[in-house]
C-alpha cells in the first residue's frame, strides 16, 4: 500500500482467492486512472475493462460496500470471475484509498 503523490496502490488476497492489485491515481476528491490487476481469471477478458470503468471517477469517500455494488453492477450475471470478487476489489480499492496522503479524509486529497 504505497502512495506516491496523488497515486495510491492497494493489495488485497480473496480469502481462498487470488491477489487483487488496484493502482489509481486521486484528483478532486475522485478517483482516476484505476488499473486492476492480480493472478485471477475473468471471462471474458473485457470484464477487467468494466470493473476499471465502474470505479473510474467514484468518490474516494465511497465506503467498501459501495465499491463492491458498483462493480457487481457493472458486471452484471455474465462474467466468469475465478479467485476473484467484488467485494475482493471493493477491499483492495479501500486499501489504497485508505494508505494514500490524507487517509479517509476527502478533504486533505484534491
Amino acid at each position: 500500500m504505497n502512495t506516491t503523490n496523488n497515486t495510491a496502490h492497494g493489495e488485497y488476497k480473496v480469502p481462498g482467492g487470488k491477489l487483487v492489485v488496484v493502482d489509481l491515481a486521486i484528483a478532486g476528491g475522485r478517483m482516476t486512472a484505476v488499473q486492476v490487476s492480480g493472478d485471477f481469471f475473468l471471462e471474458p477478458d473485457s470484464a477487467l475493462d468494466t470493473i476499471n470503468a465502474a470505479l473510474e471517477g467514484l468518490s474516494i469517500a465511497t465506503a467498501e460496500a459501495g465499491l463492491a455494488a458498483a462493480v457487481a453492477a457493472a458486471l452484471g450475471p455474465e462474467p466468469r470471475m475465478f479467485g476473484i470478487t467484488p467485494e475482493g476489489v471493493a477491499a483492495a480499492v479501500r486499501r489504497a484509498l485508505d494508505a494514500a496522503p490524507g487517509g479517509d479524509d476527502p478533504g486533505g486529497r484534491a
